[in-house]
């Protein structure tokens, strides 16, 4: 077997790239990752350089894992900053290191894909050896992997990498007719709640417009990109993505892309931007002129909740953080990241740190879980 690096997705034939890792996870596509790159969001000027490792038998491509050499913490929503100011207090460098992760986005899936034909677990290790290579060449401290699946997660821990975790907020479609039998399993305050929230959008005057794939031309995404940057703007900092972005996206994967935009006299006042996989709705963008009551709830949550239902999709992925989507339906649920630190010592620390820390958040999600708005005769939580 041949392992390597590739240092941009154009080395590498789209079709054979996407028929090894499907697309019903659109963040692993050849065309989004391509398009970080290609719109320069993704590269050495941003601290993300690309280092996708390919291992191949012949001419059968095998395995491949997005990776990246990354001179900074940022877009990674895995917060690690005070690993680096423990580096820095003892006179040691903390960056570079090597990072296996879908760039901005913090939504869990494949990092690693195996062909059916292969040994996984010879893989692993294969992968895992050639990552230590790879930190003494590029004098990296450390490699990070987050958000995995369950199944990698798993045998990196057997490999004995630190595994960290955390909480998220995903809502749940267990095969609702409609969002009013989504509501009926929530106690009458909760319910009421909602039903008062999309009511306000509307006696604001304000329609909602959905557009999926080639229906969303570009002056929509000039709206929706304006919107999408204020969000930094108004925190006075830039954002991470480019309208370039968008619009190759528009072009190369427009079947998975979802766009909501609100319109107020006939004017866009707010946008945000849905990805549809197999089964999961991802929410991921959003962006307003000015703030009107409830209007991100409505945008945000409760059109991709209605269109859960509608379309049959399992799971709703509204992004990191928000504990106010619990009062909304959205579940706690367990995601993680592994960590290989080369200084052993340092390995020991984070190791005692990320143990004390995962206390914390088992008391964190076991809270959410006791505050979150179903009435008791509804169905367990999901695991």
């Amino acid at each position: 077997m041949d392992v390597k690096i590739i240092t941009c997705l154009a080395e590498i034939d789209p079709a054979g790239w996407n028929a090894l890792t499907g697309v019903g996870y659109p963040f692993l596509r050849h065309e989004f990752l391509s398009a970080l790159e290609d719109s320069g969001a993704v590269s050495g000027q941003t601290g993300w350089q690309p280092r996708h490792i390919v291992i191949t038998k012949g001419n059968q491509l095998l395995a491949l894992m997005p990776m990246y050499l990354k001179s900074h913490s940022w877009g990674e929503y895995v917060f690690d900053q005070s690993w680096a100011e423990a580096y820095q207090a003892h006179g040691l460098a903390y960056y570079p290191k090597l990072l296996t992760s879908i760039p901005y986005t913090p939504c869990q899936g494949a990092r690693l894909v195996i062909s059916k034909t292969a040994d996984s677990a010879e893989i692993i290790g294969l992968v895992l050896k050639f990552i230590h290579r790879q930190a003494e060449a590029q004098a990296a401290s450390s490699w990070h992997c987050l958000f995995p699946d369950t199944l990698l997660k798993n045998s990196l821990h057997s490999a004995g990498l630190i595994i960290r975790e955390d909480i998220q907020f995903q809502w749940f479609n267990r095969n609702y007719a409609t969002f009013d039998d989504f509501l009926q399993t929530l106690t009458a305050s909760k319910r009421k709640m909602i039903k008062r929230e999309r009511r306000k959008v509307d006696e604001q005057g304000i329609a909602l417009l959905r557009l999926e794939g080639s229906a969303i031309h570009d002056w929509h995404w000039q709206a929706f990109y304006r919107f999408y940057a204020l969000t930094y703007l108004k925190r006075r900092s830039q954002p991470y993505l480019n309208l370039t972005f968008f619009l190759q996206l528009a072009e190369t994967m427009p079947e998975q892309l979802q766009l909501i935009i609100a319109i107020k006299e006939q004017t866009p006042v707010a946008a945000s931007l849905f990805f549809i996989g197999t089964d999961t709705l991802y929410g991921r963008y959003w962006g307003c002129a000015e703030d009107y009551d409830a209007l991100h709830f409505e945008t945000c949550y409760y059109q991709g909740i209605d269109y859960c239902i509608q379309q049959g999709l399992r799971r709703f992925d509204a992004g990191a953080q928000g504990e106010h989507k619990i009062t909304r339906g959205f579940e706690p649920v367990t995601t993680c990241s592994a960590h290989w630190i080369k200084d052993g010592r340092f390995a020991q620390a984070i190791g005692d740190f990320v143990q004390r820390e995962s206390n914390h958040v088992e008391r964190y999600k076991s809270s959410a879980t006791s505050n979150l708005p179903f009435r008791n005769d509804r169905p367990c939580p999901i695991k």
